[in-house]
C-alpha cells in the first residue's frame, strides 16, 4: 500500500510537531510518523522535564499562532540571569531591559508544549498523523522520497517530494551522514527543587570545576536545576534521599537564591556534541537534534532546533506559494545555506564555555572572571551576548520577527 503527500516528516515530538503546525496553512498534504503515543512514558519529548525558550523561540511560536495558549498554559518568564563563576570574583547581571524586550525568555514544561501542538495536530486537516508508527526505512531519487513505515504490524510505503529527519540525537535512519562528535564525559542531572522566597523570574547560572549548574525559574517559588556532574557524582547524587541531595545542592550552589527543599524526582543523561558535516541529501533534510546537538549551558539545544524550523517551514512555504518543487536541489541548498553560519556559532559557543570555565589553568581562571566583570560594565559586549543568547544574532526569518508565514511574507532583513 501507498500513501502520497508532500511532506513526510519522521519524528513527531517537539521540533517534528512544530514544523508540521508551522506549516498548516501552507497548503502542503503533511504526514507525521511518531512511534510513541503522546502520554506514553516512552515519549521522552513531552515528559515533566522542562525547556527553556529564548525569545526568539518564543517569537516563533508567536508568529504560528500558537504562544498565547501556551503562554496561558503556563509559561514563566526570565527576566534577567545571575551569572557567577564558584569561589571567583567574576559575574555578570544580565536583563531584559537591556535589550528591550519583555523577558529574555520563558520556562516551559515541554508536556505543556507537547499538549498545545498535540492539539493543532489533531485538529488540522492538511496534517496525517501517523501514530505509533515507526520508519523502518527512507530511499530517494530525482523524483521523490519513499519511507517505509511499520504500523500495526502492517508495512506502508509514504511518497512524498521531501523528507525531513526530526527524529532526535537517536535517529536510527540517519547513520550514512556522517557526522562529528565530542562526549563530554559529564551528565546532567534535572530536577525542580522548592524555594523560600520568590524568585522573581531571575534565573542563575553558576559554573563549577564540574560543569556549569544552572536554576531557572519555575511556577510557585520553583526552580527547574539543570546541574552539570562528573558521571561518578551523578550517580551518587541520583541514588541520595531527597534530604541529602537538597544539602548538597544548597553546599554547591549557596544561598543566594534562597534554601531549598521538596525535590522532585531527579532524571539524568549524559552530554555530548554532535554535528553533521552535511545536512540534506536528495530529498531528504536533517533538522534538531537529529542533525546537532551542542551542551545544555546557556540553554541554546531545542532554540537552535526552532530555529531550524522557522527557516525551513519559511523557504518550503515560499517554494510551495510560487509552485515550485520542495524537495528540489535550489530549495535544499537555500536551507543548508540559511542555517550554516548559526549551527557552528552556537556549536563554538557552548563548546568554547565549556573548555574555558571548566579549565583549572590559573590563567584561564583569571582570563575569564576578568571577562564576566568585562561584561558587566561594557553595555555593548552585554547587548552582544544578550542577543547570541536570545537567538537575536544575524538574518532572521518571518516566524522569529513573531509574524506569520503569508503568500507575500519574505524574511525581514536585519
Amino acid at each position: 500500500m501507498t500513501d502520497h503527500y508532500d511532506l513526510a516528516i519522521v519524528g513527531g515530538g517537539l521540533v517534528g510537531a512544530s514544523l508540521a503546525v508551522a506549516l498548516r496553512t501552507s497548503g502542503l498534504k503533511i504526514a507525521v510518523i511518531e512511534p510513541h503515543p503522546f502520554d506514553s512514558e516512552e515519549q521522552a519529548s513531552y515528559d515533566e522535564r522542562t525547556v527553556a525558550l529564548t525569545w526568539s523561540t518564543r517569537q516563533i511560536f508567536q508568529g504560528m499562532g500558537i504562544w498565547e495558549e501556551i503562554a496561558t498554559a503556563g509559561a514563566e518568564p526570565i527576566l534577567d540571569i545571575h551569572v557567577s563563576n564558584l569561589g571567583h570574583f567574576g559575574m555578570s547581571h544580565l536583563s531584559c531591559r537591556e535589550v528591550g524586550t519583555e523577558a529574555l525568555g520563558y520556562v516551559v514544561p515541554t508536556r505543556i508544549l507537547g499538549k498545545v501542538l498535540e492539539t493543532y495536530l489533531q485538529d488540522s486537516d492538511s496534517i496525517n498523523l501517523l501514530r505509533p508508527a515507526t520508519a523502518e526505512s527512507l530511499t530517494s531519487d530525482q523524483n521523490h522520497c519513499t519511507v517505509t513505515v511499520d504500523r500495526d504490524n502492517s508495512s506502508l510505503d509514504l511518497k512524498a517530494s521531501l523528507a525531513v529527519l526530526a527524529d532526535g540525537g537517536r535517529s536510527t535512519l540517519t547513520k550514512n551522514f556522517a557526522t562529528r562528535k565530542t562526549d563530554y564525559s559529564q551528565q546532567a542531572l534535572l530536577c525542580i527543587v522548592r524555594c523560600d522566597r520568590p524568585h522573581g523570574g531571575r534565573a542563575y547560572e553558576r559554573f563549577t570545576n564540574e560543569g556549569p549548574l544552572a536554576l531557572l525559574p519555575h511556577s510557585k517559588q520553583r526552580y527547574a536545576v539543570v546541574w552539570t556532574c562528573l558521571p561518578e557524582q551523578v550517580d551518587q547524587r541520583m541514588g541520595m534521599h531527597d534530604r541529602e541531595f537538597i544539602q548538597a545542592l544548597q553546599q554547591r550552589f549557596g544561598d543566594r537564591a534562597g534554601n531549598f527543599s521538596d525535590p522532585s524526582p531527579r532524571k539524568s543523561y549524559p552530554l555530548s556534541r554532535s554535528n553533521m558535516s552535511r545536512v540534506t541529501r536528495e530529498r531528504i533534510v536533517i533538522i534538531g537534534n537529529a542533525a546537532h546537538t551542542v551542551h545544555p549551558v546557556a540553554g541554546q539545544g531545542f532554540n537552535l532546533g526552532m530555529r531550524d524550523v522557522a527557516a525551513l517551514s519559511e523557504i518550503l512555504f515560499t517554494h510551495n506559494q510560487t509552485g515550485s518543487d520542495i524537495g528540489s536541489v535550489e530549495c535544499l541548498q537555500q536551507y543548508a545555506r540559511q542555517r550554516r553560519r548559526d549551527t557552528f556559532m552556537v556549536g563554538q559557543f557552548t563548546h568554547g564555555l565549556i573548555e574555558i570555565f571548566s579549565s583549572d589553568n590559573k590563567m584561564l581562571g583569571l582570563l575569564r572572571n576578568l571577562a564576566l566583570s568585562g561584561v558587566e560594565v561594557l553595555p555593548p559586549a552585554k547587548k552582544f551576548l544578550l542577543k547570541r543568547t536570545m537567538g537575536m544574532a544575524g538574518r532572521q526569518p518571518t516566524l522569529a520577527y513573531g509574524l506569520p508565514l503569508t503568500a507575500e511574507g519574505t524574511s525581514i532583513p536585519k
